[in-house]
């Protein structure tokens, strides 16, 4: 037995904006938010792995909750991402966002710990057992090391509050393999930038994405040409999409996003130690895609965005 949620489309995983003393900037960060609502994205993820959730103060993630909350008005959902080191550190947090008022927390394997499979699926149970949300798991094991794998999903099932599942491993078949186990049990979302159509096809019904940061009317009508199964007007925006995509998926992803949103005019490019600004070649390699991007910035086919 599981509640249903309404979960789908594209859910940025918002970044978190700082002061140049790298204070918390909470106004800079709201209007992000309210800039990519505006721009038709279908939900937000705050404090996720873009946010920089390990580098914020408990109070700081409450902050940006409700910051988050206030901005949304109820016009998208709005998830929080948990990653803490320890099961009882997640649980805190997850209580702190239900008593803000989010709509659902995102869950990410405790962190700095290599887990076994039963610990990660024990860590997962503790803490969607210990709240009424609902709960998104986060596997990502190129970044975190603790690898959710379908079978480690599939023994979550009878877990009310877990609702939906979001990969990152880039393997696309787990989302066969996880219907195949319990079928329509989760929503699946893809977490993976440059497999996002593949992702799509395979049955992931959302997207988090990092690059929507910078573009969010170009992910928005990239996932719901996919979703369509409109691929011949797919491939176009996803072949020019593609180099900015592939930044999604380095270790510096967070330093790369938040410069082509700070390029956009979107944001700054800060980001907190331990994430340090990209190195001056870096820089100007992220630069020379941008511009290119830019100047070959595709018509976007109609897919019922609003107007911006």
């Amino acid at each position: 037995m599981s509640r249903r949620v309404a979960w789908e489309g594209v859910f940025p995983a918002v970044t978190t904006q700082f002061h140049d003393d790298l204070s918390l900037d909470i106004d800079a960060t709201a209007k992000v938010i309210d800039g990519l609502i505006r721009d038709g994205v279908s939900g937000l993820i705050v404090c996720g792995s873009v946010g920089e959730n390990t580098s914020l103060e408990r109070k700081e993630k409450v902050a940006i909750m409700e910051a988050a909350k206030s901005v949304a008005k109820g016009r998208v959902p709005v998830l929080c991402g948990i990653a803490e080191f320890t099961t009882a550190f997640a649980v805190e947090t997850a209580k702190e966002a239900a008593r803000v008022g989010i709509d659902g927390v995102m869950v990410m394997p405790a962190l700095v710990y290599s887990s076994k499979p039963h610990e990660t699926a024990a860590h997962f149970r503790a803490v969607a057992s210990a709240t009424d949300l609902p709960v998104m798991l986060y596997n990502n094991p190129p970044i975190y090391k603790n690898d959710v794998t379908p079978d480690i999903l599939a023994s979550l099932a009878d877990v009310e509050t877990v609702v939906c599942f979001k990969d990152s491993s880039g393997d696309t078949r787990r989302f066969i393999d996880t219907r195949n186990m319990v079928g329509d049990r989760f929503v699946l979302f893809a977490g993976l930038d440059d497999v996002i159509v593949e992702s799509v096809a395979m049955g992931a019904v959302g997207w988090v994405s990092g690059m929507s940061n910078a573009f969010p009317r170009e992910g928005e009508t990239l996932f719901r040409l996919a979703k369509a199964g409109r691929f011949a007007e797919a491939m176009p925006l996803y072949e020019w999409f593609m180099p900015l995509l592939h930044l999604d998926a380095r270790p510096d992803l967070v330093q790369c996003i938040k410069l082509c949103e700070h390029i956009m005019g979107r944001g700054t490019a800060l980001t907190r130690p331990p994430r340090l600004a990209l190195l001056p070649q870096e820089k100007a390699e992220v630069e020379a895609l941008m511009a290119k991007a830019l100047k070959n910035r595709p018509l976007l086919p109609d897919v019922g965005l609003k107007a911006a």
